[in-house]
């Protein structure tokens, strides 16, 4: 049966592929090596959970022994019983700790997708949808090992069709697209600027959030159509409405292909302004995406995602291998690495922290500043790898001059430490604060004097203005880029930066936007950061504009008060 469903676009494209529905079975789970002397003492924790989940079954049939639904109920733990004691879920689980010397939780995950891609198999299509229950007795094993969700398991086809159909998946979630071929996601939950968002547009496919019933409606290996744009999905389309998406999605690729070709175009307006155009990276991998784009720097290496997905702290070595390979990569040109901005929706793994609203609470600088071990280590490892390239330190999350005088405080300290151990670094590396708290959008003079550059943090100084969750799905409408307090906030910050000649940029997601680029540019922005995958359309759009007439309508904009009024005359800019 085909039908239509609705969401919020969070990244534009069209994907055409099968459903791979993400279980919380086997969210989360690590590999990691066993010791050869505690191996039976691995098989025996595993065997203890898979005794344990049948006793939890047979006492289940026990209590349903009682009810009026007991034959139905009761076939329904038998199915799960079977599974529970297929020998290729628990005897190649053992087998494969004794093997490989892995620790349970592996083990069984693997046996799990090794039983999967048998169902797959089945040309029945009623048994072939008992995968469910192996993904259900599979979560129950994995409760009683770990007793919490996680991981997204790869698609069982790696063929670049695969959709993702999640109930919701936190960024840490959303990196393993960059070892996945998934083609596009779907989430019941999320805002179009949360994080996991972001990360989607960043890779450059198709995505769409706030679903509320998608991982419910569709069954796995369903035919999707993808619309981004448009925040729809065709669940089983036919064959006419499948013929007319895929002319659209040749379209869409002919038209990226073309963009290409301005790749070594110096980016300039038509009135002979330059502009510098730098990317947005996660990890050390996405420079090759941005020597593809052309970009001339980065202007924001998220440096908390080499926290996540993980145990473990990285080490002063491994962050120092991380920022020093991007900064040889990059051949001298610049690379702003800003510190880790974890809390919200980005935690470490084990963190035992919890706050009643993550945004407004210990995240950030805030956080650094009170795990200064933590944050020595990282700005040891900045310093080290700026030795091997033309390497910036930003701060996240600023709000007052005592923020910035303890990190200038604890940066002096670390090079004194290096200094001391004869380890190089650059002495003069420059040190910027990004301005995304309206606090430091209306104490701009005293950043200027303290700080050698600052960057605009557009997602979080929208949402902490309009007091407006991002991430929240229910109050994203409310989520406003063009209300006029935001536009008044940044046209003051860039008039006043630009005046004091302090090095400014836009490192957000309206940089890479280009319904907004005429709008900024109009401002006075002159080096946006984004990211690589959105650097030509952005590009494109800044070789058509004309700064002389771009000011009359930029002016208009920022003497009206009203959003619909505003619409309509960034609708005139973009004409």
């Amino acid at each position: 049966m085909s039908f239509i469903l609705h969401g919020v676009g969070a990244s534009e494209g069209i994907a055409i592929g099968h459903a791979h529905l993400a279980s919380p079975a086997t969210l989360n789970v690590a590999h990691y090596l066993i010791p050869k002397n505690q191996i039976d003492k691995e098989i025996t924790r595993l065997n203890c959970a898979f005794a344990t989940v049948r006793g939890e079954i047979e006492k289940l049939q026990s209590s349903a022994n009682q009810g009026p639904t007991f034959a139905e109920f009761n076939a329904f733990l038998e199915l799960h019983h079977m599974i529970l004691d297929d020998p290729t879920l628990s005897s190649a689980a053992v087998e494969c700790i004794a093997q490989t010397q892995c620790n349970a939780e592996w083990a069984v995950t693997q046996q799990m997708e090794v039983l999967l891609s048998q169902f797959e198999e089945i040309e029945d299509a009623y048994l072939r949808e008992r995968k469910t229950d192996v993904m259900q007795v599979v979560e129950r094993v994995l409760k009683v090992l770990l007793g919490h969700p996680g991981y997204i398991p790869p698609p069982l086809k790696h063929d670049g069709n695969s959709i993702l159909v999640a109930h919701d998946l936190s960024p840490a979630d959303v990196m393993q697209y960059k070892q996945h071929q998934f083609a596009a996601f779907l989430t019941d939950l999320g805002g179009v600027t949360s994080h996991t968002a972001i990360i989607a547009r960043s890779l450059n496919i198709p995505s769409i959030v706030a679903m509320h019933h998608a991982r419910q409606l569709i069954y796995n290996n369903d035919h999707l159509i993808v619309d981004g744009g448009q925040g729809v999905v065709i669940v089983n389309p036919d064959k006419y409405v499948l013929a007319e998406y895929r002319l659209k999605q040749n379209h869409l690729d002919l038209e990226k292909r073309k963009l290409k070709r301005l790749k070594s175009i110096p980016t300039m307006t038509l009135d002979g302004t330059s502009i510098e155009l730098h990317a947005n990276i996660e990890l050390p991998q996405d420079v090759e995406q941005v020597k593809e784009s052309g970009a001339t720097g980065i202007g924001l290496f998220r440096s908390e995602f080499l926290f996540l997905n993980r145990d473990d702290l990285p080490s002063e070595d491994e962050q120092f291998e991380a920022y020093s390979t991007v900064a040889q990569n990059m051949r001298g040109l610049p690379v702003t690495i800003r510190t880790f901005d974890l809390g919200a929706d980005k935690s470490l793994k084990n963190s035992c922290r919890s706050a009643i609203n993550p945004a407004l609470g210990l995240r950030a600088i805030r956080l650094s500043l009170a795990e200064q071990a933590m944050f020595l280590t990282q700005l040891r490892a900045i310093l080290r790898a700026s030795a091997y390239g033309k390497i910036r330190i930003l701060i996240p999350m600023l709000s007052n001059d005592y923020e910035i005088s303890q990190t200038l405080q604890l940066l002096n300290h670390a090079k004194q430490n290096l200094q001391d151990e004869k380890k190089p670094f650059d002495e003069e590396i420059k040190v910027g604060g990004m301005i995304e708290i309206p606090a430091a959008a209306l104490s701009l003079e005293m950043f200027m004097r303290k700080l050698d550059f600052l960057s605009i943090g557009t997602n979080d100084l929208i949402q902490y203005t309009l007091a407006i969750d991002r991430a929240d799905d229910t109050v994203a409408h409310l989520y406003d880029p063009l209300h006029p307090s935001v536009l008044w906030l940044l046209a003051r910050i860039l008039s006043t930066a630009n005046r004091a000649n302090m090095p400014i940029s836009i490192c957000g997601e309206i940089a890479g936007d280009i319904q907004y680029t005429r709008l900024l540019l109009g401002f006075g922005l002159q080096q946006f950061s984004m990211y690589p995958a959105h650097i030509l359309p952005v590009k494109h759009e800044i070789l058509k504009s004309h700064l002389p007439s771009i000011t009359p309508i930029i002016q208009k904009i920022l003497k009206t008060d009203e959003s619909e009024k505003i619409h309509g005359l960034l609708s005139k800019l973009n004409n």
